[in-house]
């Protein structure tokens, strides 16, 4: 009798330690709705998801390349050098007399290309010269800063399209007081009239993207070798894996990310800065460590992640709106980071 007692009560422990996080966005939820009456609605969940846009980015990006055990510490500078190529890009194509939409599609496209080569000389130095991901990641974090200044001279990327603010803080679907559906575009009301916004553009691009390497991390063989490198390296190659190779592939991947939340930032606020994403590094690793996934590697999610990134965003979106101050995010982040921490430790199975 006793024995069952004590087998309960250590399921109903494990329980709480896999699922704290799902508890801990409740109580934050309940908390910000009881400091402020403008906090629970739809528009307030949709800011939520739209200001934390470029944390599930690099949250992703910083996944990635902890599963196998390494760490990316260039994440932050290379969404820095992705608003200012993107946005010297738009620029461009629109001088060569590109359409705002041609050279907003083409100069997206191009970065995301061009972000490759950041993750892929981190991988080549991590995996073919053995260099330490910190050191290496940390050289990438100058050498994109250095580059994004040069480019910008201390003068923030402007004179973009200004079809690019209309994409970045648009919708994909509204709702018309009389019920009628518009995609993409708002339509034309009476003064006094409201209009319904759903799903942010930019979210919508984003977890295009995170859905796609959700399911290669998840189904794909890929992946899989992605959680046996971080498991035991030896072993993984021993068993045939080509170590060296996949471990390009995750911080190509990571790069990617960055990238991405670069032409993410240029969309959602016109312009290009060097430090666009100086200090999201933390809340990148905040994210992946609260989602459960361990430093050590070998394990975490996409989903568990992204309720790591949607704990920062909610944090972030309800300070501001019952008027505290924003630095107030890095303590709290940080508490929390040590919390998960703790838990990780305490449940050390919780995510197996």
């Amino acid at each position: 009798m006793h024995t069952d007692s004590a087998d309960q009560k250590s399921s109903l422990q494990e329980r709480l330690g896999r699922n704290w996080i799902a508890i801990f966005i409740l109580l934050l939820v309940l908390l910000f709705s009881v400091s402020s009456r403008a906090f629970f609605s739809i528009d307030t969940a949709q800011l939520i998801f739209f200001n934390g846009t470029e944390v599930f980015l690099l949250g992703i990006a910083e996944l990635f390349v902890i599963i196998t055990g390494g760490i990316d510490l260039s994440v932050g500078f290379v969404m820095g050098f992705s608003t200012v190529v993107t946005s010297k890009l738009i620029v461009m194509f629109a001088g060569l007399g590109f359409s705002p939409l041609a050279s907003i599609l083409a100069g997206s496209a191009a970065m995301m290309v061009i972000g490759l080569f950041p993750g892929l000389v981190n991988g080549w130095l991590v995996a073919y010269l053995r260099v330490p991901a910190f050191i290496a990641t940390f050289s990438m974090l100058g050498v994109t800063h250095g580059i994004s200044e040069l480019m910008t001279q201390g003068i923030p990327t402007k004179n973009l399209p200004s079809l690019a603010g209309i994409i970045g803080n648009g919708s994909f679907l509204y709702i018309a007081p009389n019920g009628a559906l518009s995609f993409f575009a708002r339509p034309q009301v009476a003064r006094g009239q409201t209009v319904i916004a759903i799903l942010p553009n930019m979210v919508v691009f984003a977890f295009f993207f995170i859905l796609i390497f959700a399911f290669i991390l998840g189904r794909m063989k890929f992946g899989r070798h992605l959680y046996a490198i971080g498991g035991n390296i030896d072993a993984a190659t021993r068993s045939g894996i080509n170590v060296k190779h996949d471990l390009v592939k995750a911080y190509v991947i990571s790069s990617l990310f960055a990238s991405l939340a670069g032409v993410s930032y240029v969309m959602k606020y016109i312009t290009g800065k060097p430090d666009a994403g100086a200090n999201m590094l933390l809340e990148a690793i905040a994210a992946v460590v609260i989602g459960g996934a361990s430093m050590a590697g070998g394990s975490g999610t996409v989903g568990r992640t992204i309720l790591g990134a949607l704990v920062i965003a909610i944090l972030e979106t309800g300070l501001r709106i019952i008027g505290m101050q924003t630095f107030m995010t890095y303590i709290l982040v940080g508490a929390i980071l040590i919390l998960a921490v703790i838990i990780d430790q305490v449940f050390p199975n919780r995510n197996r």
